[in-house]
Parts: C-alpha cells; structure tokens; sequence
C-alpha cells in the first residue's frame, strides 16, 4: 500500500470512532442499555489510546506525527462535547477546558516557527540564493519533505511574492538560460484584472451579506475573498518573476506559483510546437495561462504518471531552439 494512503489512516480512523460513538451514545437500545451504559471512556481509549498510535505508525516523520496525533486529538475531545451526553461527562468538562490550552500553545509553537522561517528566508533573499530554495530550504528543515511541507512551501511562496516580491530577482534563480512566460496572450495583464475585479468586488459584497444575509456570512465571505485576493496577487507578480530554466543537464519549470518541476533533459524524447488545445489528462502536466499550450515535451519515461508536458511560454521558438541544443 502506498505511503500516501498509509498516512490518511489516522484521520480515517477519527472520523469512524466519531460516527461510531455519536451514533452509540445517541442511540437509546439495548447496544448501550437503553442509556444507561453511555460511559466515557468508550471513546477516551480510542482517542487518547488507539488514536495516537495509528498516528505514529503510520506517519514516519515523528514531529508530524505527534502534531497530527495533537490536532485529532483536540477535535476528538470537540466531538466528543457534542455526541456524550451531558450525564455521562465527568472527565470531559475539564477535557474541554484543556483544549484551549493545547490549541494555544501549538500556535504559539507556529508562530515561533513561522517567524523562525520567514527570517530564514529573508537572509537567504538578501544573499541572492535561488528564492525557491531560500523558501524550501528552512521549511524542510522542520519538517522534512512531506506533504505538509509541501503545501507550507506554496503558501509561503504565495505570501513571500504577495508582501516582498520586490525582493525577488528573476536571475537569482539557478539556470544558465531563462525562458518568460508573463506576456503570452496577455496572461499577466488579465490576472491583474482579475485582482482588480476582487478588489472592487468585495467590500459591496460584504455589505450585500451583511444586510440581506448576517454578519457572520459577510465575515467569512470577505475572509475568503481576501485570501483570493492575496493568491492573485502574488500569482500576478510571480509570474514575471519565476522563469522557466535550463539548469546544466535539467529543465526546471516554474510557473507562477507552482511547485517547481525538474525535468532531466536526458528524459525529453521529443520538444515541438503545438497550436492545438489540450484537455485533462492523468499523463498530461500543462503550463499555460491564457490561449492553449505552445510548446509539447514528450518524456522518455514518465516522472510519475505524467508522460507528456504542455507549456505555454512567449518565445516557443527560441524555447525549442535552446532544449535541442542543450540535448
């Protein structure tokens, strides 16, 4: 079995106990004595016993495995103040209290993390080191490289071009040559459109929410669309800043902000034009903003499931041009 599906056990596993327990202590039969028998700590040994170790042993970092085991933990216990019945809880009241405490102390850990990286990164900026592995680089150091830190890698690029972009130059990158991809068919200029149209957009949605819905809706609407607003906004300045490069025996795709792809160049069978639109596919990776793909890499053997690349770049000819010769 995989290592990816290994690793969703312990979520798989809490939302079982909780549907299992919610529908064993709301029930009134003879599976839980008519009521009489809704003891709590039914479901504390599967939370705070059984819970952690599926946790450990099926995520080998064990950093990551104790913030999982932590984080199902502290939803385990706000399940549980829903599903136990108020009788039943002796325990569980000062559980509930305790939670806060967890909670506030693991963001704490974060916070300290966060700042922890953000300074990392923004030494390896002012040292002109590849921005991608300024970002990467601390990241992984806490977490190694895992999902979470994969994920944690775009969202701090995203913040990083969104509030320092200015601080990115395009030739720190590592690569020989460099390939732009911002002015094919007015990409970047319709992202800006796009980051104007939010902009604008949401403060008279806010107060459309707020009067004909609740102020609750409106938060949380406008929460979401300033989230929008950060992502095309650093996409938009991204785009100029992060190229496609040649980098001695790869080829490293950058796009926007998309978790980068290297590419060996002894992998690449083929490298033409295409002029032709190109749907979803399993084994197709495309790269492009606006318009269809001009450019079409067909890969050796596959990296993955991908077997053929797409990529939408402003000088295809030159692109190519350079790929033949470096093969």
């Amino acid at each position: 079995m995989s290592p990816s599906v290994i690793s969703k056990f312990p979520l798989l596993f809490f939302i079982a106990i909780s549907l299992w327990w919610g529908f064993y202590y709301q029930s009134n039969s003879s599976l839980n004595d008519f009521g009489q028998a809704n003891f709590e700590f039914l479901y504390l040994l599967d939370v705070f016993i059984v819970l952690p170790i599926i946790c450990f042993l099926a995520v080998k970092n064990k950093k990551e495995a104790l913030l999982k085991a932590i984080t199902l933990c502290c939803l385990a216990v706000w399940v549980g103040s829903y599903i136990i019945p108020a009788s039943s809880k002796f325990i569980w009241p000062y559980l509930e209290s305790g939670r806060y405490v967890i909670s506030a102390l693991i963001l704490l850990f974060e916070l300290a993390a966060i700042v922890t990286v953000v300074l990392a990164i923004k030494t390896a900026l002012d040292d002109k080191i590849d921005p991608d592995l300024a970002i990467s680089q601390p990241i992984e150091r806490f977490l190694g490289k895992s999902v979470v830190a994969t994920v944690l890698n775009f969202e701090t690029r995203m913040w990083t071009f969104a509030l320092f972009a200015k601080r990115v130059k395009p030739d720190n990158y590592q690569g020989s040559k460099h390939f732009s991809y911002h002015q094919k068919d007015g990409s970047q200029s319709n992202l800006l459109g796009f980051v104007f149209l939010i902009a604008l957009e949401m403060p008279l949605m806010h107060l459309l929410l707020h009067f004909a819905w609740s102020p609750l809706a409106a938060n949380v609407v406008t929460i979401l669309s300033v989230l929008s607003l950060v992502f095309f906004l650093a996409e938009y300045r991204a785009m100029a800043k992060r190229p496609i490069s040649i980098d001695g025996d790869d080829l490293i795709i950058r796009y926007g902000l998309y978790q980068p792809l290297k590419v060996p160049l002894s992998n690449i069978k083929d490298i033409k034009g295409n002029d032709v639109f190109v749907a979803r596919e399993k084994s197709i990776k495309r790269y492009v903003y606006s318009g269809v793909p001009n450019i079409k890499i067909v890969l050796a053997e596959p990296i993955g499931e991908v077997e053929k690349i797409f990529i939408g770049v402003d000088n295809p000819h030159s692109f190519i041009e350079s790929i033949k010769h470096s093969l």
